[in-house]
């Protein structure tokens, strides 16, 4: 470090490189630029110049001498900056700010709960993607009232617009501050994460002090729009022996419309819950006898789950998959083999003991399809071949992460395994991606985007450490990928532990994005096998494979599916495609005539005959989401008609029978997203 006389360079965005006295604040550094930046700018992004590491005042680089120091890294406003650096002024339009307010908000809610209630202990009250929390030890729960209470109180600190001023103090000195609190989780975090040597980083607003790394936006008055969502309930560090705490969960955004308009998505979501959605229109079922993660498929679910296998497997079939059945099990021996039991075996269900060999229930599919392969010797004029399953697999999902169809211990997967020659891969990878392309346009899914997903290279336990592997199969990914001009971004270390792989990654109604289906390039596995094939030249040579699901598992998808439409699924999807209702009893042969009529053709229909009114007909089939209710009374058997109300529009009159039957046909024919 230098003294107040030397000076530092500052580099820009724009490339402008400035001399400022050591010590300046990037506070400083924008009200030097323009007091209207000053003024929005919310946290700085710094990165040390090359060949520097950061450091500024008070002991922070040795605080986090374990971290990489060369690392960019947000600050603080008022940070001293002692080192030469580029600089970034973080404002509200930067995602990286939300995170920022949020934390400090995390800290406007600690604040208020100990003004409240101060006898309460803290945790710690990190940001999440949706928002923040808080862990508080109370022997008395936090009532609804109290939640309430909590929330304006937090209004308070927020006009008081205290600033957030970071303090460094000896750790043995923080450490007895905390401990004449007994604040036992403070102190926890303390002589875990710190040094007997190191200064500790404290951040104060008002009276209120917290042990915290930060950063934190400059006052509380910059928590503009928040909001206390929930409570609920976790043992210290997740073990039942030690005290329960509570979790307040809360949101902030950088304006009210911002927070009203995650709230009314919070709702829609709401709406739109599978596990909701799929009690209501009688989708599927959970009970506790069967076990936890084990849906049962009622049977408008189980109608869905087999036109969406039915069509994958149709598409599989046009583009020369040949499909097979292999078992649920296999021998331990299996997965050691393969690597997956060295890998993986933490999320399989324990081996099952039998007379004289250990079996467990297969995670994953590609060793028995690898089996199938080997099955016969193979020559070049083979390949590609591409082996399909809808395989059921078994994973051990830990019961908090269960979830409705979207996270389960049992699984089917739209599976399939591509053994090709090396110059195979680019033509073939580029095939899977015109059939994900299909699928979703049939499906109606357009909210996507792609993940490249990459090894850690320092991560030697985790991946396959075969650094020449590694590189082939990165490079052709991104090579297949520029051919086909899709935009992608990289994830590193979030590839599979035999290869890299793409993530086709799903969003939902909040903006959240997960995997649903994959393509892997496998060096690794038909190493592990030995596999082979012969070529032109009369050699033996090593087939690469591609790992591959196009719409995922059938129950995450459905899943998917329910909330994407709100359970009103487009006509070729409803498990449920028309509501026939006879307007009196007299009029149920001519409802039975025309059901007969529409099955023959293909129709699902379901006849509502019980002695109801007209209209509470109506309404349960307009409750079950049913694209089409077909009204049949006199005027209507004369003229072998239907009156016709659909889904969303009402009331649409009487066509004939024939003719409705021709544009039903072609709705579905056309997988038309329309009715």
């Amino acid at each position: 470090m230098g003294d107040s006389g030397d000076l530092i360079r500052v580099k820009l965005p724009d490339g402008t490189v400035k001399e400022f006295a050591s010590g300046v604040t990037p506070r400083e550094i924008a009200e030097s630029i323009s007091p209207r930046l000053a003024a929005a700018a919310v946290v700085a992004r710094i990165r040390p110049a090359a060949g520097g590491a950061l450091e500024t005042a008070n002991g922070e680089a040795a605080m986090y001498a374990a971290e990489n120091p060369h690392a960019e890294r947000l600050v603080d406003l008022s940070a001293p900056l002692t080192e030469d650096v580029s600089l970034q002024l973080l404002t509200e339009k930067d995602p990286d700010a939300l995170p920022v307010v949020r934390h400090s908000a995390a800290h406007v809610l600690a604040t208020a709960v100990l003004e409240l209630f101060p006898e309460t202990k803290l945790g710690h009250g990190p940001p999440t993607e949706s928002g923040f929390f808080y862990d508080f030890y109370r022997p008395t729960p936090f009532t609804p009232e109290d939640l309430k209470a909590i929330e304006a109180k937090m209004a308070g600190v927020v006009a008081r617009d205290e600033k957030f001023v970071r303090e460094w103090e000896p750790r043995e000195q923080g450490l007895a501050h905390f401990r004449a609190e007994n604040d036992f989780m403070k102190i926890h975090f303390i002589e875990r994460f710190t040094r007997d040597e190191e200064a500790i980083s404290l951040y104060r607003n008002g009276a209120f002090v917290d042990f915290c790394r930060g950063p934190h936006v400059p006052s509380t008055g910059r928590v503009k729009a928040f909001k206390v969502m929930s409570l609920s309930g976790a043992y210290w560090l997740g073990d039942e022996k030690n005290p329960q705490l509570q979790r307040i969960y809360g949101t902030a955004f950088f304006s009210k419309k911002d927070l009203d308009d995650y709230l009314e998505r919070l709702e829609e979501a709401k709406r739109r819950d599978h596990r909701r959605l799929g009690k209501e229109l009688e989708l599927f079922t959970v009970s506790e006898e069967v076990g936890s993660g084990l849906p049962l498929w009622l049977p408008k679910g189980a109608t869905i789950r087999r036109i969406l296998e039915e069509y994958i497997l149709e598409r599989e079939r046009e583009r020369g998959y040949q499909h097979v059945y292999t078992p649920s099990l296999a021998k331990v021996d299996l997965y050691i083999r393969s690597g997956h039991w060295a890998h993986y075996h933490e999320d399989m269900f324990p081996p099952m003991d039998l007379e004289t060999e250990q079996m467990v229930l297969r995670p994953m599919n590609c060793p028995h399809h690898i089996l199938v392969y080997e099955s016969r010797p193979r020559s070049y004029r083979d390949l590609p071949l591409k082996l399909a399953e809808l395989g059921t697999m078994y994973r051990y999902e830990r019961s908090g992460v269960l979830s409705g169809l979207s996270r389960v211990r049992c699984m089917t997967l739209n599976d399939a395994h591509i053994f090709c020659r090396p110059d195979q891969i680019k033509e073939e990878f580029s095939n899977v991606m015109k059939l994900v392309e299909q699928a979703y346009r049939d499906l109606g899914i357009t909210n996507y985007s792609y993940r490249l997903s990459l090894r850690d290279p320092a991560n030697k336990e985790k991946y396959v450490d075969n650094d020449e592997m590694w590189a082939l199969g990165e490079r052709v990914l991104r090579e297949a990928l520029d051919g086909l001009g899709l935009p992608y971004k990289e994830g590193r270390g979030e590839a599979a532990f035999y290869g890299p792989k793409l993530d086709i990654q799903l969003a939902d109604v909040m903006g959240h994005e997960e995997t649903y289906s994959t393509i892997q390039v496998d060096f690794h596995l038909p190493n592990q096998f030995d596999l082979s094939y012969t070529g032109a030249d009369g050699k033996f040579h090593r087939p690469v494979m591609i790992h591959r699901a196009i719409i995922s598992t059938m129950e995450r998808m459905v899943a998917y599916l329910i909330e994407h439409y709100g359970g009103a699924f487009p006509m070729w999807l409803a498990p449920v495609q028309m509501g026939l209702v006879p307007i009196s009893e007299r009029h149920q042969e001519y409802a039975q005539k025309v059901q007969s009529e529409l099955q023959n053709a293909g129709f699902r229909v379901e006849l509502d005959s019980r002695n109801e009114k007209m209209n509470a007909k109506i309404r349960d089939f307009t409750l079950q989401k049913v694209p089409y209710v077909l009204v049949m009374g006199d005027k209507e058997a004369a003229a072998n008609a239907v009156s016709v109300r659909t889904r969303g529009k009402g009331d649409q009159g009487s066509v004939p029978l024939a003719e409705f039957l021709a544009k039903a046909g072609k709705l579905v024919s056309e997988k038309s997203m329309e009715l």
